[in-house]
């Protein structure tokens, strides 16, 4: 612990202006102290002989003249076996010890450690004495639920060292020795289980960082085959209030093509987050048949909590996710929501008295949402394996106005954009992704031409529809109404999607290539209806076999026949099919 210290010359809210003698480092760390309490904070500008620091707790309290003590370091989190299963808050205190310790209201000053240091981990080397090794080199592994959790050299190190020795099979706490190198200067360095890294540094470790190109199959209709995410890419979903953003996201979590899952919950209300606390632990894997838990942590910052920690849960969140990232796991990190986080720093940026960007957010936001979202990627690690960050971010912007400036920073620097809509979602059209909105720079599974062609009835049928709102059915012409049958039998039986039911929840990338396929044959067909009831009536017939086939388990040996079954139906139904 650093021995540099200051006194508190100015209060503002969370934030406090500190006179001090010796040096200080942006971001970081410092404690407060007020009778027996040791308050967190973080700098956050240096200005001459004076530090500004953000509190992580309530300034209550605290006075001109209190003591503060710097420690040195920056604002980092524990890295090692034990993350996987666990409930944090913004700066890593386990919630559940927490609220063992604590009861129902958190106390002030309580932090814990993030990960057990009496739990015993089965380790089993690598490496051997007399082996090179440099920083994310691979040591040891240990089991970690369905993982093998690789113990590496820490981030930290420079240069080549040379392991003087390793620990030999066997279980050990993670404050364990587990190896001893040394440098050519001759410099010796312990390593254990157990390593910090600051979470505004993103963990570099990897020979190079390609283009992202391979589809992430989320199991969601509208997502895989219109507006594709790829394997270590970026998306957003912005929506109003209500449009279903953590129901999507929950959905995608559990049935994404991911090994680990990180859940943000940034600023979120403390109802949304309890929600999650008691139902996310109990979903079921559908990749492993056990928990869905085993293979995630949850970051939790409620809207209650201080402003500043809300700040520091996203760098914590992506800083765990870039940790599985290095041992060759594909991740995928879900923030809910960065508008909550940006509405944090707009907070944070007005004590500092900056200067004010549009709608007094701070001018840099759009450079600080664009760093968090390059923090995503496909990398190729030293060992020839590809990993993966994909990273996706809720936005919540008042009143559903996509034109604010947190929704079109983000815009900017994401390949995919899943716009929710208010008027789907009052429909009850779920996901309320709306097709006409939304965009993505990805490849999916769908063959391209295909999707225009299926795009363009999406557009041509909204156009219908708002012409029969002025002119009504009977002023529609027979063609016009054939395309708004069509439009609305693809968003029913192929955009909708029941996140409820036990099939229809996740749709796999060959079920929706087969019925993509088929549902193409209908909008291409050449329809000569005469009369606009019976083709109505058609189409309702259409939608409920594509509904029976969304319906078939495919696990069951009769899948095949059923599914042969409704396509023969369905193709004599077709007039030119």
């Amino acid at each position: 612990m650093s021995e540099k210290k200051g006194k508190i010359v100015g209060v503002n809210g969370n934030m406090l202006t500190v006179e001090f003698d010796a040096g200080v480092l942006q971001n970081e760390v410092a404690y407060v102290l007020v009778g027996t309490e040791r308050l967190k904070c973080e700098v956050i500008r240096v200005r001459g002989n004076r530090a500004d620091m953000q509190i992580f707790e309530s300034a209550n309290g605290i006075g001109i003249g209190d003591i503060v003590e710097l420690t040195g370091q920056r604002l980092s989190v524990e890295l090692g076996p034990g993350l996987l299963t666990s409930i944090y808050d913004g700066l890593q205190n386990p919630l559940v010890l927490l609220g063992e310790k604590s009861g129902f209201f958190l106390k002030r000053g309580l932090y814990l450690n993030a990960l057990d240091r009496e739990k015993c981990w089965a380790f089993t080397p690598i490496a051997k004495p007399g082996d090179k090794i440099a920083a994310g080199d691979r040591i040891g592994s240990v089991p970690e639920g369905i993982f093998k959790h690789y113990i590496m050299a820490p981030f930290s190190l420079r240069g080549t060292w040379t392991l003087r020795s390793v620990a030999s099979a066997g279980d050990y706490r993670i404050t364990d020795t587990m190896a001893e190198c040394v440098n050519e200067d001759g410099e010796t360095k312990l390593i254990t289980m157990i390593q910090e890294w600051p979470v505004k540094v993103p963990i570099p470790d990897y020979s190079e960082k390609v283009l992202p190109h391979d589809p992430l199959i989320t199991g969601t209709r509208s997502i895989d085959t219109f507006f594709p995410v790829a394997r270590g890419g970026t998306f957003c979903t912005p929506g109003p209030f209500g449009a279903g953003k953590t129901v999507l996201q929950h959905t995608i979590s559990q049935h994404a093509d991911v090994d680990v899952v990180v859940i943000a919950a940034c600023g979120e209300r403390a109802g949304e987050v309890v929600e999650i606390l008691r139902e996310f632990p109990h979903l079921e894997d559908p990749r492993t048949g056990r928990m869905l838990m085993d293979r995630s942590i949850i970051i939790c910052n409620t809207s209650s909590m201080p402003v500043a920690a809300r700040e520091a849960s996203i760098y914590t969140a992506v800083t765990v996710a870039e940790y599985y990232r290095q041992m060759g796991l594909h991740t995928l990190l879900l923030a809910d929501s960065t508008s909550r986080w940006a509405q944090a720093l707009r907070e944070m940026s007005g004590r500092l008295g900056e200067i004010p960007g549009e709608e007094a957010f701070p001018a840099y936001l759009e450079s600080r949402v664009a760093a968090f979202y390059e923090r995503a990627g496909l990398v190729r690690l030293r060992t020839g394996e590809t990993a993966s960050v994909t990273i996706g971010g809720a936005v919540s912007p008042a009143g559903g106005n996509f034109e604010e400036p947190v929704t079109q920073a983000t815009l900017k620097v994401v390949g995919c954009f899943l716009g929710l809509s208010r008027k789907r979602s009052d429909a009850r059209r779920f996901p309320a992704i709306d097709p006409l909105d939304s965009w993505s720079k990805y490849s999916g599974i769908a063959d391209h031409d295909d999707l225009e062609y299926a795009r363009s009835v999406l557009v041509r049928g909204d156009e219908v529809s708002k012409m029969m709102r002025v002119v009504g059915e009977d002023g529609t012409v027979m063609e016009d109404f054939i395309i708004y049958l069509k439009s609305e039998f693809l968003d029913y039986v192929f955009l909708q999607q029941n996140t409820f039911d036990d099939v229809d929840c996740a749709s796999g990338k060959d079920r929706q290539i087969s019925v993509f396929s088929q549902v193409l044959e209908v909008l291409k067909a050449d329809f000569k209806a005469e009369e606009k009831a019976p083709a109505h009536r058609y189409f309702m017939q259409l939608r409920q076999l594509f509904i029976d086939w969304n319906y078939i388990r495919m696990d069951k040996p009769e899948f095949a026949t059923q599914q042969n079954a409704i396509r023969e139906k369905i193709k004599e139904g077709l007039p030119h099919a």
